[in-house]
């Protein structure tokens, strides 16, 4: 039984989907005024991690995520650059979805735009008006918050706390006061401004507001109720308190089963060393465009990984390096495993079967039994850590547990039997495939692009190697060192080493040959 943290209810609770076997998420995108910083990357990836995981595990997943694609900020934006609102946000869109799709975040199954709902969402603020919870006020159009006992359970505020805290939170309708039954009331609907969007509506032209729109969409797309409802924490008040007020008001209906919300991220001070808030006051706003440019994908969803989703992430370069060393440690597992395959596998006609003698000097041999079944124990286990809130750092914890398992086993391991072949496919698998859970692929065509290019010029001076692939350039050093070895030319040899020990190659001498691993 999977259990996950509920935000409304305050403790884990046992997730039970409202159809058997399916699940259905909805988790609120960005607003496309700019490109996305690393703050909102770790929202998205967190619910990526979830929606692969609840994949993983069997469910039918739809998952749902906007894009408010009409807003104060983008406006302001678009008249700064001379340029018109639907211009500046079709560019963010584009390349919102370019940053997502780089960071290795997969597509939505559906992902709707605010301004083609623009009916949904009138449709919505009709049934609020006839049902008194929402009233008209000079073109304008308000959501009556104290028409609706429940406001406050979602975030834990009694409601006059709310009234204080809604003033310096609001998103939309500011300045508006005066319109206003109470000052705690939100914006359904905003009248025309001159030069601004606009849309017909039966309280004349305007705009929806910001809250409004993800109830409509999940509604239209998902149903009520769906199951999960997800975003930062930072949009737990009042963004997903009015939603879940708004939509519980008009459909008469619970809005979502289960509120999901990711940690904040903190910026690692590098001159101090304390964490601190990431805002552009204090000149530390990393865009995800601009992380990813320095820092490979996999290894920014690692470091990721190894906070709880849940918990405040701390971002900063050390933390990126242990992140990526981490990762390597287990790409250079799987890449150790496939050298052992290739290499390893018995040959000969009367060893045809896989039998190897064990009195070899040049075998050692392993247990079977031991290594599937610790394969076996690495499922549960994994299993076990997501089903507890998708708790991937201890998933990761497991993994790397098993490939330390694994490395000790075949550490002196030269040839495979018959009988240990079928098990070690089964554990390099194991860890490709639980990793790929996590959004990260550690097989060989994942991480082929790991070598520097470096290498390439190592290979042209040591090997006379002409061409530009720095995986064959890694293979023609190692050539190149068997032959000169071979013909006694150390000096040479001990350049090959050498050289790629420089470039954090580390070479292990077998019978079957040179084995490498990158340490980067």
């Amino acid at each position: 039984m999977i259990k996950l943290y509920d935000t409304r209810r305050r403790q884990k609770v046992d997730f039970e989907p409202v159809e058997p076997g399916k699940v259905s998420m909805y988790v609120c995108g960005p607003t496309v005024y700019n490109r996305i910083h690393i703050g909102n990357a770790r929202t998205f990836i967190s619910f990526d991690m979830i929606r692969r995981y609840l994949s993983w595990r069997g469910f039918d997943v739809t998952f749902v995520q906007n894009v408010t694609d009409v807003d104060d900020k983008i406006i302001r934006r678009a008249a700064e650059e001379a340029r018109t609102a639907a211009e500046v946000a079709e560019e963010y869109t584009c390349l919102f979805i370019e940053d997502m799709r780089a960071a290795g975040v997969q597509d939505p199954d559906i992902r709707p735009k605010a301004t083609e709902e623009i009916g949904t969402m009138i449709a919505l603020i009709e049934r609020l008006i006839e049902r008194g919870h929402a009233y008209v006020s000079e073109g304008d159009v308000y959501f009556d918050v104290r028409s609706y006992p429940g406001y406050g359970q979602l975030s834990g505020r009694d409601i006059d706390e709310a009234e204080s805290g809604h003033r310096e939170l609001r998103a939309d309708g500011q300045g508006l006061e005066e319109r206003k039954r109470d000052e705690l009331d939100f914006a359904l609907w905003k009248a025309a401004k001159p030069g601004e969007p606009a849309w017909e509506s039966p309280w004349g032209e305007g705009r929806p507001g910001w809250h409004i729109e993800c109830s409509a969409m999940s509604e239209k797309y998902l149903g009520l109720p769906f199951d999960i409802h997800g975003g930062g924490a930072d949009l737990v008040f009042p963004h997903h308190e009015n939603e879940r007020a708004q939509s519980e008001c008009a459909c008469d209906s619970t809005f979502a089963n289960y509120w999901m919300h990711s940690g904040m991220l903190q910026i690692a001070n590098a001159e101090t060393g304390e964490t601190e808030k990431m805002s552009k006051s204090l000149n530390n706003f990393l865009l995800l465009h601009e992380v990813l440019e320095q820092v490979r994908p996999a290894a920014l969803r690692m470091l990721m990984l190894q906070s709880h989703y849940r918990s405040p992430l701390v971002f900063g370069e050390q933390r990126v390096a242990e992140a990526d060393a981490a990762l390597t440690r287990i790409e250079n597992a799987v890449k150790a495993l496939d050298w052992l395959l290739e290499t390893g596998q018995p040959e000969g006609d009367d060893e045809a079967n896989g039998i190897i003698e064990a009195e070899s000097e040049l075998v050692a041999v392993l247990d079977a039994s031991a290594l599937a079944d610790r394969v076996a124990a690495l499922r549960d286990d994994f299993t076990t850590s997501m089903d507890d809130d998708f708790n991937a750092p201890a998933a990761v914890g497991d993994i790397f547990a098993f490939v330390s398992d694994v490395n000790a086993m075949t550490a002196d391991l030269t040839a495979l039997n018959g009988d240990i072949y079928p098990a070690m496919r089964a554990a390099r698998d194991v860890i490709v495939e639980l990793m790929d859970v996590l959004g990260i692929d550690v097989s060989a065509a994942g991480v082929g692009n790991a070598y520097p290019v470096e290498v390439i010029a190592l290979a042209a001076e040591l090997a006379g190697y002409d061409g530009s692939d720095p995986e064959v350039a890694v293979a023609e050093l190692l050539e190149a060192r068997a032959a000169a070895r071979k013909e006694k030319r150390w000096a040479v040899a001990d350049g090959v080493r050498n050289g790629l020990a420089d470039l954090g190659f580390t070479i292990e001498d077998t019978p079957q040959g040179a084995r490498v691993t990158y340490e980067g």
